[in-house]
């Protein structure tokens, strides 16, 4: 490993990280688990994360805030919609908070039931963390450059990454 890589395009980061919510409440943290991995530049992290991070060797920890519109994007109160109770099979228990996936023009599309009723599902497409001003702490762990078989897949391969 390159000692004088730093964050940048078409580079493998581990980092470990901790985000928080205004009212300082944890919502992610790799605390305790292995560092995220992630290749720089292909669409993996929030926009203002990368852009955040950019530049970063290993070793170094930065703190930044990032507003809705560089995290998760503004709450779209037309993703809140109602579903017929009857498109859920009959069976299935349905509780508010709970986390499902639909399929949407052949994209897996997850959303949050937020009400249940006899008749309906209201069901919140909207990202969970919509809307939210995030605050992350973030110290790079370590730093490589990618393989061409990374590169050419879009994603990490082997420890901390994907394995096909």
């Amino acid at each position: 490993m390159s000692e004088d890589i730093t964050m940048s395009e078409n580079v493998v980061a581990s980092v470990h990280y901790t985000g928080t919510l205004a009212d300082d409440e944890v919502f992610d943290s790799s605390e305790g688990k292995d560092p995220l991995t992630f290749l720089v530049g292909h669409q993996q992290m929030i926009p203002g994360f990368e852009q955040e991070m950019l530049g970063a060797a290993v070793g170094e920890q930065r703190t930044f805030t990032l507003e809705p519109d560089r995290a998760y994007g503004q709450r779209d109160e037309e993703g809140v919609i109602q579903i017929p109770r009857e498109q859920f099979p009959e069976e299935m228990e349905l509780e508010e908070g709970m986390m499902l996936v639909a399929e949407m023009g052949g994209n897996p599309a997850p959303f949050n039931i937020i009400a249940v009723s006899d008749e309906t599902v209201t069901a919140d497409f909207n990202h969970k963390l919509a809307g939210q001003t995030l605050t992350f702490s973030v110290e790079v762990v370590e730093l490589r450059m990618a393989t061409d078989e990374e590169l050419s897949h879009g994603h990490v391969h082997g420890p901390g990454g994907h394995h096909h």
